[in-house]
């Protein structure tokens, strides 16, 4: 099979399997709606047609649980995609889309939004934790970048020191944040509850965007494998390449954190499996990749509210991907990208 084969098969099979966990995701809650409902209350919201559905029926779908679905979906979607961009660039199967503080950056501005709002100069929690994230990614590339050259090695440095400093002034803010604790916890533990249409507006747009031109540079990804040197012999622009993979990567990853907090393992997890299943080439990597976090999100998400009480979404990737990671490691399918 051809590669443009391969990549419509897989997609066009993700896809459906992603529909399939949307439709059973919206059908399940305090009020069971059978998943045929679901499907015409969806294509009424679509305005694909016009279904009998109780207005009941349709308010729960359309109001209450597809926003967040589709929350779910486009944060997914996005961590998946940054997740295969940062361990295609730093030839990593560790990296993930945290790795130079995008997601340290969020929490930061989340933290400081939520704790001191009299003195943070944004009137969004979004845009807190969003402008956050940016400013942290820029700023470890502005100091890993010297004489117009950025050393990954460096970069991954700046990162890893970058963390740590935001780690302890988030601290310092969690212990003076008052009666704002628990929110600012619950935030950086990941979670979608209390979703309207205006979250998923706030991200979606970004990721769209942001993964679409992603997907432009995939041949640029798959000859950055082969090395710094080797990639110029072979006449790409190593360091505008690096400079937009890396940017793009930070902006999808900044939507989807600045929504939903921070939420580990879907861009370290998901991007690995999906490239054990259809090889290292980002062509075909780089969107399974999303389709599948979508996915896997929607699924995590759907496994956080079922039970009596519900737990932030973050707890239940953890959960799942750190023993699942553990796993591929014993059996030694971690490779190097």
């Amino acid at each position: 099979m051809s590669d443009r084969g391969r990549i419509v098969s897989w997609s066009l099979a993700l896809t459906g399997v992603l529909v399939c966990v949307v439709v059973a995701s919206a059908a399940l809650g305090p009020v069971r709606i059978d998943p045929v409902t679901v499907s015409k209350a969806i294509l009424n919201l679509a305005r694909i047609g016009t279904y009998d559905v109780s207005t009941p029926h349709q308010t729960i779908v359309a109001d209450i649980r597809l926003p967040r679905i589709a929350l779910a979906a486009t944060v997914g979607f996005a961590l998946a995609t940054a997740g295969t961009v940062m361990q295609g660039f730093f030839r990593n199967p560790l990296a993930d889309p945290s790795i130079i503080g995008v997601s340290s950056g969020a929490a930061a501005g989340a933290v400081a939004a939520i704790a001191f709002p009299a003195i943070v100069p944004f009137g969004s929690l979004h845009l807190a934790a969003f402008v956050g994230a940016i400013v942290t990614a820029f700023l470890v590339y502005g100091i890993a970048t010297d004489g117009g050259r950025t050393p990954v090695a460096t970069l991954l440095l700046a990162g890893v020191a970058m963390q740590a400093f935001l780690g302890a002034l988030i601290s310092y803010m969690l212990v003076h944040s008052g009666d704002s604790l628990r929110r600012a916890v619950v935030w950086m533990m990941g979670h979608l509850s209390n979703t309207t249409w205006s979250d998923v507006g706030f991200a979606l747009p970004v990721t769209i965007v942001g993964t679409v031109v992603l997907g432009a540079y995939a041949r640029d990804l798959n000859v950055l494998l082969l090395g710094e040197e080797d990639a110029y012999h072979l006449g790409a622009e190593v360091e505008r390449t690096k400079f937009v993979l890396l940017a793009l990567a930070t902006l999808v990853t900044a939507a989807g954190v600045a929504v939903a907090g921070v939420i580990g393992f879907v861009g370290l997890v998901v991007p690995h499996v999906m490239r054990l299943l259809v090889g290292p080439d980002h062509r075909i990597l780089l969107p399974t990749s999303a389709l599948a976090g979508a996915s896997f999100l929607v699924l995590a998400d759907t496994i956080a509210r079922a039970g009596p009480a519900e737990v932030p979404v973050g707890i239940v990737t953890a959960f799942v991907g750190a023993p699942f990671f553990l796993f591929l490691l014993v059996r030694r399918e971690v490779h190097s990208v």
